[in-house]
Parts: C-alpha cells; sequence; structure tokens
C-alpha cells in the first residue's frame, strides 16, 4: 500500500509544487498560491484538489474573508514527504 509520501511523489509537478509552497510558506489561499507559485489560478485549483485527494491538504475558512478558502498541511504523515 502506497504511503501518503508516496502519494504526493506520484502527483503532477503543479502539485508538487503547491505543497511545497504550503510547507514553506504555511497557510495560503488560492489566489495566494497562485502569486506564490506563478501558477494559473485553474492550475492550481487542480493541484489543491489533487492534494485533498490524497488527504495531504486541509481546507479551512479563511478568517478575514469567510468567502474564501485558506489551505493548509494535512497534520500526519503526508505532511513531511521525504
Amino acid at each position: 500500500m502506497d504511503t501518503p509520501q508516496d502519494a504526493v511523489r506520484d502527483l503532477p509537478p503543479s502539485a508538487k509544487l503547491v505543497y511545497k509552497a504550503l510547507e514553506y510558506e504555511g497557510p495560503m489561499t488560492q489566489s495566494q498560491l497562485a502569486a506564490e507559485t506563478l501558477l494559473p489560478s485553474r492550475t492550481v485549483r487542480d493541484a489543491l484538489s489533487r492534494l485533498e485527494d490524497i488527504e495531504a491538504v486541509e481546507e479551512r475558512i479563511f478568517v478575514p474573508d469567510a468567502r474564501k478558502s485558506t489551505y493548509v498541511l494535512a497534520e500526519g504523515p503526508a505532511a513531511s514527504p521525504a
């Protein structure tokens, strides 16, 4: 059975970049991730969806604006791939 670390390694480069941005910079909104990674918003959305599917990131309410979400690394083994 694949570990969460293996699952992150098997994702496309854009998802890995989004994951690393969250790992280095901490919680960010989708628009912040797009600005940080220089990826199009649609690509960031797809990457976040893939990361959520493998439970590597969690979506939370963005306190300054509840209409937005902030994304954080999930706690547990997926939080630090080798």
